[in-house]
């Protein structure tokens, strides 16, 4: 039965996206892969990923890539029916380029240029708000922590190496905790409107949900969707401003329904010559951009 009204139709397809992946056949699933790739050599596959499909299996998870790689490998022509391997991970909400190699060689060669930080990559992100500077860098240590609350769970955070002293207001250096990790990502705003900004980004290292992270505890910029990082100390939904609400024709109480709106647009991998790849955000993404009036740059 498909709903009569547009935002009722809108709502019901942003509630099946996360379980669309999850209940098909890992064959259906590896062609979708296979329609879904953007460039093929005899080192890479590069595969458009879609949302909601995590890269690795877990409880509750029938679906994901790394089981379907051996199938998807015999579906690709030109090739001898070898496995392909991870070169680096997305979140299951991500959304974007993402690079397979065919080889275990070619597979840690790139790994160790993402590793080394020789792969640029660039985000786009819608957020909530409007960074202060509208660009900048967040240079941050993130580390995971045990949230107490009511649901007692593990988020990441930030282990600032720095403090404000109560007396005078000066910034004061604190020892460094031992077990963050140095985290780095660039910024800078796209488009404003409706309460929100399109962000483009660029994370320089490469730390467990650090773009999240960063702009929802370091800039006050959560991403539109993340339910998990709008609050620190509660798992709830992310609570919008009524501008965004209108714009998007939703009522506060079926936010929880809203994707995670971050993708992984650009990224240019220097092997042998640079090899620059790009991918169209996928059409929830535009829809909200066009609901909210932010203008997709011209590339």
């Amino acid at each position: 039965q498909i709903p009569k009204d547009p935002t009722q139709r809108w709502l019901r397809e942003l509630t099946g996206l996360s379980q669309q992946l999850q209940q098909v056949h890992p064959n259906v699933l590896a062609k979708i892969l296979k329609e879904r790739t953007v460039y093929q050599n005899e080192e890479i596959v590069v595969i458009d990923k879609p949302y909601g499909l995590p890269v690795h299996g877990g409880p509750g998870i029938k679906n994901c890539i790394a089981d379907v790689l051996p199938i998807l490998a015999k579906m690709l022509e030109n090739m001898k029916a070898d496995p392909l391997h991870l070169c680096h991970r997305l979140d299951k909400e991500t959304t974007g380029v993402m690079v397979l190699a065919r080889s275990k060689e070619a597979a840690e060669k790139i790994r160790l240029l993402f590793k080394t930080r020789q792969v640029e990559k660039i985000y786009w992100a819608v957020v909530l708000g409007n960074p202060d500077p509208v660009e900048g860098v967040v240079d941050i240590p993130i580390v995971e922590k045990e949230v107490q609350s009511h649901q007692s769970h593990y988020k990441m955070t930030l282990a600032p190496n720095y403090r404000l002293c109560p007396e005078d207001g000066k910034v004061v250096k604190i020892r460094r905790n031992r077990n963050a990790e140095s985290a780095v990502t660039r910024y800078r705003r796209l488009a404003a409107a409706s309460a929100c900004s399109l962000l483009e980004l660029q994370p320089i290292t490469g730390v467990k949900h650090q773009i999240r992270v960063h702009l929802a505890y370091g800039l006050g910029c959560p991403i539109l969707g993340d339910h998990k990082y709008s609050h620190w100390s509660k798992l709830a939904p992310q609570k919008l401003p009524e501008l965004t609400l209108r714009r998007l024709k939703l009522e506060q109480s079926k936010a929880r329904h809203l994707p995670l709106h971050l993708h992984a647009h650009r990224l240019c991998l220097p092997l042998g010559q640079p090899l620059d790849f790009v991918c169209k955000p996928p059409f929830f993404f535009q829809k909200t951009l066009r609901k909210l009036g932010l203008d997709i740059p011209k590339d």
